[in-house]
């Protein structure tokens, strides 16, 4: 649609529909990056529903980035081990999960307690004065021009249309957004038919710590302790449970006394839901962007569905800065979904897979996969894929804003989510990589290189408005540009394996490229620097 020449009664840069915590998280992006947003939550309190459980490294990563990791982290519970069990009980695979470093300054699974991550979420945004949220909006209607957007909603407790001009929609209203719907942008994919019966609660007294994916083909079951004392359960409906018989407190006893004293929980959420996967005919439509659920759905079995949204903030968040400012063209908005999408199918295939595995509903197709899982992890290469949690798909751009742009082989640095080691500061303090680079482009180079080189990487990183970091071996002394000493050596063999004398990095941590030094004037004019 069109805008016309409606008069607005505020105006900003962008305007988010939706404060769960997708739309929480971006709001936090983009008021850290200095923009004036607006946030639309149509309801007036915070659901307190534990719907989303999990995290896992690059989501903390993520949080990191907007300086609320370690509040949100207080209240998240490390998992340390994941076991699948079949219809005996017998385990026939596991996940070291406390043991797996995929080298993005975290281990790969956290619960967490979504009420309480919202809540810190909602709160940081209170640290910027140019971002507010409004509660209470309905957005009722969208039109927007070659500049812009005009967003029309209206207020419950007042009944009162507003209007409000961005320069950009981002709509984080969920699986249901109605900002796609008014759009007419369609969804396509499946809804599977298995429902299930998702029960949270806690635990009187506590109880040992759980991870456990029950493979049993006459309930196929998911039981975890998770953060803040919540105890999940999940289990699969049979052919003629109804959703009004499983949501019965008596059924919920029934279903908890294999795993616990059902007298000991107090239950705080019970719901049968259908999980799907779908995907956005596309997510960008003129100024208006869909992310998380808004965009894409996929099935919980590798609990990816709100890390992808957060991954679609932290790739969309940067370059909407940049666009605004002036310093980048919109079509760089376009890289948005030609990033993020083909890694949202790959993930979404897993989860697929991972499903068919867990849900073998044949009891002797069940008795083959235990029998098979066990035989496979006599090997050892086999064995570590599994325990290592290797199967993960790894976060990666297969074209898109890097160096080259184009398809790339999968061993290219450009396009790769970078490491995030410990590196020690001048100071003696020892922190993470992202700490010591901030939240805009960054540069890396090699101490001991020349002179000449270090300062066309310093002018490098000044002509993009980010910092230069020289990278010292440990123990070396520091030279004139601020440094970081490599104190577990990963970033000396990254830039090692890569062949690379310097690596520009975007915001979102993703590898614009790494080369050698004498190919900066070939980088440099990538970067349009």
């Amino acid at each position: 649609m069109v805008c016309d020449k409606l008069q607005a009664d505020m105006e900003v840069d962008v305007i988010i529909s939706g404060c769960g915590p997708v739309g929480a998280l971006t709001s936090n992006l983009l008021g850290g990056m200095g923009m004036r947003t607006l946030v639309l939550e149509q309801d007036m309190a915070p659901h307190g529903q534990p719907r989303a459980f999990s995290c896992d490294d690059e989501g903390l990563r993520i949080y990191q980035s907007t300086g609320l990791v370690e509040q949100i982290q207080k209240d998240m519970r490390q998992t340390h081990f994941a076991e699948y069990v079949g219809e005996t009980g017998r385990r026939f695979a596991e996940v070291h999960t406390s043991a797996t470093d995929f080298g993005f300054g975290y281990t790969p699974l956290w619960f967490f307690h979504q009420p309480l991550v919202e809540g810190v979420l909602r709160d940081g945004l209170n640290r910027f004065p140019h971002v507010k949220l409004q509660l209470g909006a309905c957005v009722e209607g969208v039109m927007q021009d070659a500049t812009g957007v005009m967003v029309r909603y209206r207020l419950k407790e007042t009944g009162a249309t507003v209007t409000v001009r961005g320069r950009y929609l981002l709509a984080c209203d969920g699986a249901r957004s109605s900002v796609r719907k008014v759009m007419g942008i369609k969804m396509s994919g499946r809804a599977y038919g298995e429902p299930w019966l998702a029960v949270s609660g806690i635990v009187e007294g506590g109880a040992p710590e759980l991870c456990r994916f029950v493979c049993d083909p006459n309930r196929p079951a998911f039981v975890a302790t998770g953060a803040a004392g919540q105890f999940r359960w999940e289990f699969m409906l049979m052919p003629g449970e109804t959703r009004e018989e499983m949501e019965q407190p008596e059924t919920i006893k029934r279903l908890l006394a294999p795993y616990i004293d059902p007298e000991r929980v107090n239950v705080q959420r019970a719901q049968v839901y259908t999980f799907h996967c779908l995907n956005a005919a596309k997510w960008r439509d003129g100024n208006v962007f869909l992310l998380g659920d808004a965009a894409h759905t996929m099935p919980p079995f590798m609990g990816q569905g709100l890390v992808s949204g957060m991954r679609d903030a932290s790739n969309l968040a940067w370059k909407i800065q940049r666009v605004v400012k002036g310093l980048a063209h919109d079509s760089l908005l376009d890289t948005y979904e030609q990033e993020r999408r083909p890694h949202v199918e790959a993930v979404q295939k897993l989860c697929v897979n991972f499903g068919h595995l867990f849900l073998a509903r044949n009891r002797y197709v069940a008795m083959a996969r235990d029998w098979m899982m066990r035989t496979v992890q006599k090997i050892p290469r086999v064995r570590r894929f599994i325990q290592g949690f290797e199967f993960k798909q790894p976060p990666a751009h297969a074209s898109g804003y890097y160096l080259g742009g184009g398809p790339k082989d999968s061993k290219s640095a450009q396009g790769s989510y970078f490491i995030q080691p410990k590196v020690r500061l001048a100071s003696g303090e020892e922190v993470l990589l992202d700490e010591a680079m901030g939240n805009e482009f960054a540069v890396l180079c090699r101490a001991d290189a020349p002179a000449a080189q270090v300062a066309a990487a310093q002018g490098l990183a000044e002509s993009l408005g980010g910092r230069l970091l020289a990278v010292r071996a440990a123990g070396e002394d520091a030279g004139q540009v601020p440094t970081v000493e490599d104190i577990t050596g990963k970033l000396g063999a990254w830039l090692s394996r890569h062949d690379s004398d310097v690596v520009v990095l975007r915001p979102d941590r993703f590898v614009f490229g790494a080369v050698k030094a004498e190919r900066l004037p070939e980088l440099r004019d990538a970067l349009g620097v």
